[in-house]
């Protein structure tokens, strides 16, 4: 019995001491950030001098797996400019979580690109600036010229301590990532 109870000791002993080690740490931890469940990511495409309001729209209130999204393109008239506003909601709680303000606040960590397909006569720029003077694309411009269709791929990053002039789509996480058909008429 003595055998089994000095090897045992020492386990333990040893485990305390890894736990004391491990478990003390001067410095203090990174904040996390909390990733939010994105649901619904909504364009609305308003046209200047008049006209339809636009809306496309994703939809996947199961989240990945499950279900599959439902997604809802853009017919948008040729030779337009759009005001564009995107909203990025979790409606999986009730009432709904608008996130599209935490995404603003957060603006110098985050940035909406967008990606017409090749072939697709649509250019789109961002409006709206975050605290360091750059990019972040809640708000847009988007310029149709002539009748075309294709694809318009919508990515919001993550970019905490990444973003700068030259981010790109490439540069941070991913927090959505949504492709809408469009087509210009």
């Amino acid at each position: 019995m003595k055998l089994f109870l000095k090897p045992s000791l020492a386990i333990l002993f040893a485990a305390t001491v890894f736990m004391t080690s491990s478990c003390s740490n001067d410095e203090d931890p990174l904040p996390e950030n909390e990733e939010e469940l994105i649901t619904t990511l909504k364009l609305t495409m308003v046209p200047q001098g008049g006209g339809t309001t636009v809306t496309a729209s994703y939809r996947d209130l199961d989240g990945d797996g499950g279900a599959n999204p439902v997604i809802t393109g853009a017919q948008l008239a040729a030779n337009k400019t759009y005001e564009v506003t995107v909203q990025v909601l979790d409606e999986s709680k009730s009432p709904a979580e608008d996130i599209t303000e935490e995404v603003k606040e957060e603006g110098h960590e985050h940035q909406f690109f967008y990606v017409p397909s090749p072939g697709l006569n649509l250019t789109v720029t961002s409006t709206d600036k975050d605290s360091n003077n750059l990019p972040v694309g809640i708000t847009t411009r988007m310029v149709t010229t002539a009748t075309s269709s294709g694809t318009l791929q919508v990515i919001l990053k993550h970019q905490p301590g990444l973003k700068n002039a030259n981010s790109t789509m490439n540069t941070g996480e991913t927090d959505v990532e949504v492709i809408f058909p469009v087509q210009i008429q």
